[in-house]
């Protein structure tokens, strides 16, 4: 709860698979404290055990998507210690995106910055509004934004990502999308929602188990040398065919049908 307002740190609702996880500390910016991570990690975690949701969309209550970490909340606790456990729960969180096995769209409006860019970077896509800026701007401050570094330098270019680092400038959503932060840019909110709706709705209709065996897939072979990382994928494919949602998909596409999913 938010010890100003007593109100949940972060909403949800659900509708047709597609399951709305809403940071809720407007005030604050959506800034990440300790609980709000807390409460966004206990949020993923629901969802993961939740057959009923597909698709994940993160969004944000107020006036922007998240103002990176709580500084107020940072400069009351200067110990090694406090630090140490916070760029952890920081990082778990970041990882629990990633390894969750629903695809995760980021709902952005307004300014993401440090580990909220990092946050936006993160999520497997992103729809933002024209007004939407992006910024890693702890050099400003002699914080080096190195875990978000992280996240943003696995989505733009090296060179993009380290302007961004070294100078701290926002850049704009249509910015954001040419260097691959970003997939699409809106007008405004109520064109951002249908967007996303209708992005996360064509997402929610495809098999979740397929969806699953594509994501851990995509993240996994990543990293790995090219001809590892075709022997991994096609290990993964005929697994996946041998999966009975392929099976289906394959004859409904064949007998011009819809498919009926059973995510087995």
């Amino acid at each position: 709860m938010d010890t100003v307002t007593d109100a949940p740190l972060l909403l949800r609702e659900d509708a047709d698979g597609v399951a709305t996880l809403t940071l809720n500390r407007p005030a604050a910016r959506n800034a990440l404290s300790v609980d709000l991570m807390s409460a966004l990690l206990d949020g993923l975690a629901a969802v993961a055990d939740d057959d009923s949701v597909t698709v994940v969309v993160l969004a944000a209550g107020g006036p922007a998507f998240c103002a990176g970490h709580d500084l107020k909340e940072v400069r009351a606790n200067p110990t090694r210690g406090f630090y140490e456990d916070l760029f952890q729960q920081c990082s778990n969180l970041m990882l629990a995106i990633t390894r969750l096995s629903k695809p995760v769209i980021a709902r952005v409006h307004g300014m993401a910055t440090a580990a909220g860019c990092q946050l936006v970077a993160t999520c497997d896509l992103a729809v933002a509004t024209e007004n939407a800026k992006f910024a890693t701007p702890g050099v400003n401050i002699g914080l080096f934004c190195s875990t978000p570094m992280v996240a943003l330098s696995r989505n733009v270019g090296r060179k993009q990502a380290m302007e961004m680092l070294l100078t701290g400038r926002p850049i704009t959503a249509h910015e954001a999308q040419a260097a691959g932060l970003v997939n699409d840019v809106v007008p405004d909110e109520a064109a951002l929602d249908a967007r996303v709706s209708e992005l996360a709705r064509t997402i929610a209709s495809k098999s979740p188990l397929t969806l699953a065996i594509g994501k851990e897939a995509f993240y996994r072979q990543l990293d790995m040398p090219l001809a590892d990382a075709y022997t991994y994928a096609s290990d993964v494919m005929t697994t996946n065919m041998l999966a009975r949602d392929a099976e289906e998909g394959i004859d409904a596409f064949l007998e011009k049908r819809k498919p009926e999913w059973r995510g087995e």
